[in-house]
């Protein structure tokens, strides 16, 4: 089967400033160059990658005729099928990673990801396909630019004020300097980080606004966050490639496994609602 993999575009090595919001601190992050996919991936591209591992479980028998699958929800039926060319949306975090490294099997490159239950863990050597960090996210968002959009909001980004009901097909909107189309608007894109391991447990971030979202939230610099199991209709993913980082070293691009158990450590009481996460070995967040 000959599946149509990603489009990438090279991202220049560059530096950005990361806030923390609640900690009131900054930081600036040096990034290497990378690679990232042009568009958010599409419910084409998913249903293709899927069909193609040649590590998919094959049926014993024949499926059941009279129905047909959508592709907009990690294979969720839906009905009418939503074109292949829109985000592919309503995917939870974890079946993001599962699918990048299915498109690294397919695509014959080592999968970035080890995965064992609700266990994640990224080589970030391997040049397989991943999740952007978010300050790769961000930097190529901006793409050189300081502002909160790189380009007016109506010309780059689909938001609450085309009165959408649904995301659209992707690339319609103008790109950014880096050749990046929907970075802004259509869907959220789930990133690798977790979103504050003190406060929020094991959420991972959200980056880039959605169909949905006012002006307010579409922006280069908002975050947001939800369990890596939770499926929300205006959340997709685009992906990276590029080996960064050192060999063994849980660290890359802005993340670090050890400022993730730092974070987690909260002396004291807890501020109500609070869910810091525990970690087992290093590298390695317990199950909760």
């Amino acid at each position: 089967m000959d599946v149509t993999l990603p489009e990438l575009r090279l991202v220049p090595a560059g530096r950005i400033d990361a806030v923390d919001a609640r900690t009131r601190t900054r930081r600036s992050i040096s990034l290497e160059s990378f690679h990232v996919a042009r568009t958010p991936v599409t419910a084409g591209q998913y249903a293709a990658v899927l069909a193609a591992d040649p590590a998919r479980p094959r049926p014993r028998v024949a499926p059941p005729t009279g129905g047909r699958a959508g592709r907009s929800g990690a294979g969720q039926d839906r009905t009418p099928r939503e074109p292949d060319d829109v985000p592919v949306h309503g995917v939870t975090w974890f079946e993001a990673v599962r699918w990048c490294n299915a498109a690294s099997r397919v695509a014959g490159l080592d999968p970035a990801y080890r995965v064992e239950d609700r266990t994640v863990r990224w080589d970030v050597r391997s040049a397989g396909y991943r999740l952007a960090t978010e300050a790769e996210w961000e930097h190529a968002c901006r793409a050189g630019t300081r502002g909160a959009h790189h380009g007016p909001l109506g010309a780059v980004a689909w938001t609450a004020e085309d009165d959408l009901d649904g995301p659209r097909p992707v690339a319609e909107r103008l790109p950014n300097a880096f050749g990046l189309h929907d970075m802004l608007g259509n869907v959220w894109e789930w990133c690798w980080d977790y979103a504050d391991t003190a406060r929020y447990g094991e959420y991972r971030s959200l980056r880039g606004g959605g169909w949905a979202d006012r002006a307010w939230s579409v922006r280069a610099g908002v975050r947001r966050a939800s369990a890596p199991d939770a499926r929300i209709e205006d959340v997709g993913f685009r992906v990276a490639r590029g080996a960064v980082g050192e060999a063994g070293v849980p660290a890359a691009q802005g993340w670090s496994d050890a400022a993730d158990r730092d974070r987690a450590r909260v002396a004291g009481l807890l501020p109500l609602g609070w869910t810091p996460l525990a970690f087992d070995e290093p590298g390695t967040p317990s199950d909760r």
